[in-house]
């Protein structure tokens, strides 16, 4: 049997587990709460140039757009932004802060839990693993960044452009700055996670719960669970959820090979 990476290490209790692991959770809290703070402190260039972003028109999306074609080309629709509760302008800023000091820290997070599951692998299954913290930590800021620049661009646009018979005399065009920090939210975050796919998939079939062939056999159903997902975290327009559905596809494909390269090792394991 291969030899683990620490040959003198003893063998590790249960209480002993939990506290490291309690170190490790500790420690990722810390991160959190540290960039948190951070962008706490930095509220006008959070909100001015990341929150709001959306509402400008030389935002980064809507220029590349239309300076790739003129039918591509669209500008963010008028809209105020109004709190609506007492105490609401504190909390979405804590809010916010949070949100960010988790996707900040993400990086660090995944090294301690890499940290953490280290330990109890063989050296070929650490070698095997090798960058994973850097590929977990790229996929989830890439997915991020695509529901920043790409979905939330879209949604917004549809979401505040969206009008009513009478919208003079019944609807005024506002939203509370809680709403609209929740769908920004939405845009991004589940989208950084969704991203993992792959790695999802790397791990299920390392330990024989998921093989490539399973992932062709299933593939049609899979698009249309994916078509049905897209549907959920985007607004009822067709180019958001194409925006969203393409790029899943696409990880689904990159996964079925993920998946053909795991399983071969997991069968040479074994």
């Amino acid at each position: 049997m291969a030899e683990k990476t620490k040959s003198t290490e003893e063998e590790m209790s249960f209480l002993e587990h939990l506290e490291e692991l309690r170190w490790h959770i500790i420690r990722s809290l810390g991160s959190v709460i540290f960039f948190a703070v951070m962008v706490f402190l930095f509220k006008d260039f959070v909100f001015e140039e990341i929150v709001f972003a959306h509402k400008k028109d030389s935002f980064l999306t809507y220029r590349v757009l239309c300076g790739l074609a003129d039918f591509l080309c669209f500008t963010p629709p008028d809209f105020d932004i109004v709190p609506r509760e007492f105490g609401e302008k504190f909390f979405t800023h804590l809010k916010v802060s949070f949100w960010l000091g988790i996707t900040i820290s993400i990086p660090y997070i995944f090294f301690e839990l890499w940290k953490f599951i280290k330990p109890g692998l063989y050296k070929k299954e650490q070698k095997a693993a090798r960058g994973m913290v850097t590929i977990c930590s790229s996929l989830f800021i890439s997915g991020i960044l695509f529901g920043f620049f790409i979905i939330a661009p879209f949604a917004i646009k549809f979401l505040a452009g969206y009008s009513l018979s009478l919208d003079e005399v019944l609807v005024n065009d506002t939203t509370s700055l809680a709403s609209y920090v929740n769908y920004l939210t939405m845009f991004t975050v589940p989208t950084g996670f969704v991203f993992e796919l792959p790695i999802i998939v790397y791990f299920l079939s390392r330990i024989g719960l998921l093989t490539p062939e399973f992932m062709r056999k299933y593939r049609k159903h899979s698009i249309v669970v994916i078509l049905i997902f897209a549907a959920i975290i985007t607004p009822p327009e067709v180019i958001t959820q194409i925006l969203i559905g393409i790029p899943i596809l696409v990880l689904y494909e990159i996964s079925i090979h993920v998946s053909k390269r795991a399983v071969k090792k997991y069968q040479s394991d074994n």
